[in-house]
């Protein structure tokens, strides 16, 4: 009998222990989300470059811009990112800080002069450049007391009830990232038209694991904790295609436009519902259950993107560049499974969103210094102001015979919240607040 009362705690429990981490409309924002994570120049002036081209990362939000580039080059990027988060529950604040460090892009581009100038076409430019579109690495815990606890019945007495809480902590660990592999190829017209085009390929890995506890007593002096651990590992591939071009009407605008498709995901997810145990003070007793590991493969499409740009040159001194990114949230759809309910989410919980970014670079002989701000409004419709992503930056350049070496500095602020009980409508969800810090170095080689 004891046996199979504790067998319906634990069932129990699997309901209580259900979406802990991320879901699948989470996870396919999440997937759908690009950083500016590219070479210190391109970081040092928020992204804003798609009418210029002429940089590594530029290529990625507009292949026509390695058809600007003059020569052949090579560079290889390094960042250091911070993260601080502040986590407020039910009143109680807790503070995390992580640090990161990638190589962040890598790539080359090699420039062809075209021999046959009575065609109005000119140099062509094969490129190839590795960059990170988003990693998911960071830390954070909450603490609090809702005063509602969900683990209450006694697995070994009737008559006790754990109706009464001393807190709960939650603590959220990621790592993972999502790796692009760009080729592209791009031409000149008339030394006033650069059109370019490019094709993709992602490799993505996200982990995630969750400690949720609970402290609860009955008020005679018998207490439960319950500690629960959950783990989603979501893995696979992705292909994306670009087209782009840029126009040069005069010496001194640029106009850029650029397409890029949505990507398509085969991923694969290995899954622990829950790692489980509860100890009661009474009979000093530990109860345990595992779930064991579940496989699931599905189908992701994400957002396509479309990009608009604009720059003013000032001669050889200086430039300002404005992006204008559109992306619809709501069109991310998956497949290869029982997604209606998902995919019926996304088109009620999720809005199209546009992302601005400026940026402005000046020349002072072998020294250019830059600076830029972004702005990027959530997806979710229910979302708050202060969600959105905001944020600036700084950089420097030192041209030296034979390329040369950059440095930029990023700020990014947002907030955002997390419901570890999405069971109970009463309990509010942990308040989070991120401030992320990135610096980025690279070096330019001419080849």
């Amino acid at each position: 009998m004891k046996k199979i009362y504790i067998m319906a705690v634990l069932l129990c429990t699997a309901y209580i222990a259900s979406a802990q981490t991320l879901g699948y409309n989470d996870v396919g924002v999440l997937f759908s989300k690009e950083t500016i994570n590219g070479t210190a120049r391109y970081n040092g002036m928020s992204g804003a470059f798609g009418a210029l081209g002429g940089d590594l990362s530029a290529v990625d939000v507009n292949p026509a811009g390695a058809a600007v580039f003059l020569n052949s080059e090579f560079a290889l990027s390094l960042n250091l990112k911070n993260i601080e988060t502040n986590v407020t529950y039910y009143g109680n604040k807790e503070f995390s800080e992580n640090d990161v460090t990638n190589l962040s892009q890598a790539g080359g581009v090699f420039v062809f002069n075209n021999s046959y100038k009575n065609s109005g076409w000119g140099k062509i430019a094969l490129g190839f450049n590795y960059s990170i579109v988003n990693d998911f690495e960071n830390q954070w815990i909450a603490k609090g007391n809702n005063n509602y606890p969900t683990w209450i019945d006694d697995p070994n007495d009737n008559s006790i009830q754990y109706l009464n809480s001393d807190g709960q902590y939650f603590e959220n660990y990621t790592e993972g990232k999502n790796d692009k592999y760009t080729f592209t190829i791009a031409s000149e017209y008339n030394n006033n038209l650069y059109i370019g085009a490019s094709f993709s390929t992602y490799d993505i890995e996200s982990y995630q694991r969750i400690l949720l506890e609970e402290y609860n007593y009955d008020g005679s002096g018998n207490n439960l904790e319950a500690s629960l651990i959950q783990e989603l590992l979501t893995y696979g591939e992705g292909f994306s295609f670009n087209v782009g071009l840029i126009s040069k009407p005069n010496d001194n605008i640029r106009l850029g436009l650029a397409y890029q498709s949505p990507v398509w995901y085969n991923l694969a997810e290995d899954y622990l519902d829950y790692d489980l145990e509860v100890y009661v003070s009474n009979t000093n007793e530990v109860i345990s259950d595992y779930s064991g590991i579940n496989a699931f493969d599905y189908k992701l499409r994400t957002p396509s993107k479309l990009t608009g740009s604009f720059a003013y040159i000032f001669n050889k001194q200086g430039l300002i560049s404005v992006d204008y990114i559109h992306k619809n949230y709501s069109n991310i759809n998956l497949s290869g499974g029982n997604f209606v309910s998902e995919n019926n989410q996304f088109e009620t919980d999720l809005k199209s969103v546009g992302e601005f970014k400026i940026g402005t670079e000046w020349r002072f002989d072998a020294l250019s210094l830059r600076g830029g701000y972004h702005y990027e409004k959530s997806p979710y419709k229910a979302a708050l102001d202060s969600d959105a992503i905001e944020g600036y930056s700084l950089g420097a350049g030192y041209k030296f015979r034979g390329g040369k070496l950059d440095v930029s500095y990023q700020n990014d602020t947002n907030t955002s919240a997390y419901n570890f009980y999405p069971q109970y409508n009463n309990i509010n969800s942990s308040e989070l607040d991120f401030n992320t810090s990135k610096v980025t170095i690279t070096l330019v080689l001419n080849i």
